[in-house]
């Protein structure tokens, strides 16, 4: 399959023209209004220092409802014990740089999280779209998460925890509160047995489609941010 070549107009290819792997396309900008149409879609950026922007569609794509989130006998412990204050919104650029700099497993050193990534989603949370959900212990962030709301669905981009279970007690929060608020889906883009182990599956290509041109109706009937 082509890989597509985007310039300064403002549009993606159909996401089911993407390599088997899923890239997309190449090249374009990280405007706040190139990402959040790559995310109406499900298209998300994704690359590493020296490549140029990589726009990526993946299916089957992992996803969990926020009433469905599984909590653990450890997490819950973790909880009711009150190990974590968690909060959100209140200091997404630190949040976004600890996931930057927290080593991943198979990731050779470099971290996709580059200075350009940083500035483009702290753009998009000054605007009320990025978000992120802060875990301290005795003031010290700990733990952490960000991404994306659009319509009925969060679309989750990097978590970081820097103490047993720090960042699962943060997502289990956010689930909470986005269940309180209506939305029906929290998009975890790459399965991960970290995420399986909240109750994320993996949804077919159909299905997602759907969920999307769903989703596409949520924010036709309101352009409010509900968040």
């Amino acid at each position: 399959m082509p890989v597509f070549s985007l310039d300064d107009e403002l549009i993606f290819p159909h996401p089911t023209l993407c390599d088997p792997d899923g890239l997309l396309a190449v090249g374009g900008s990280l405007s706040p209004e190139r990402i959040l149409l790559a995310y109406r879609w499900g298209i998300f950026p994704w690359f590493h220092e020296g490549q140029p922007i990589l726009w990526w569609w993946l299916t089957p794509r992992l996803m969990v409802r926020p009433s469905e989130v599984h909590i653990s006998h450890s997490i819950r412990n973790a909880i009711n014990q009150k190990k974590f204050v968690v909060s959100i919104d209140k200091d997404f650029e630190n949040v976004i740089r600890h996931c930057a700099g927290v080593p991943r497993r198979g990731q050779s050193g470099s971290t996709w999280i580059l200075p350009e990534m940083i500035e483009a989603y702290t753009s998009l949370f000054k605007s009320g779209y990025a978000h992120s959900v802060e875990v301290t212990q005795d003031g010290e962030l700990v733990g952490g998460l960000y991404g994306i709301a659009l319509g009925k669905i969060f679309f989750g981009e990097s978590m970081f925890s820097e103490k047993p279970n720090a960042s699962k007690v943060g997502f289990v929060f956010l689930a909470n509160y986005l269940s309180s608020k209506g939305f029906e889906w929290i998009d975890c883009q790459q399965d991960t047995p970290h995420m399986r182990t909240l109750g994320a599956q993996l949804i077919d290509e159909d299905k997602f489609l759907r969920i999307l041109k769903d989703n596409q109706t949520h924010l036709l009937k309101s352009n409010d941010q509900v968040f």
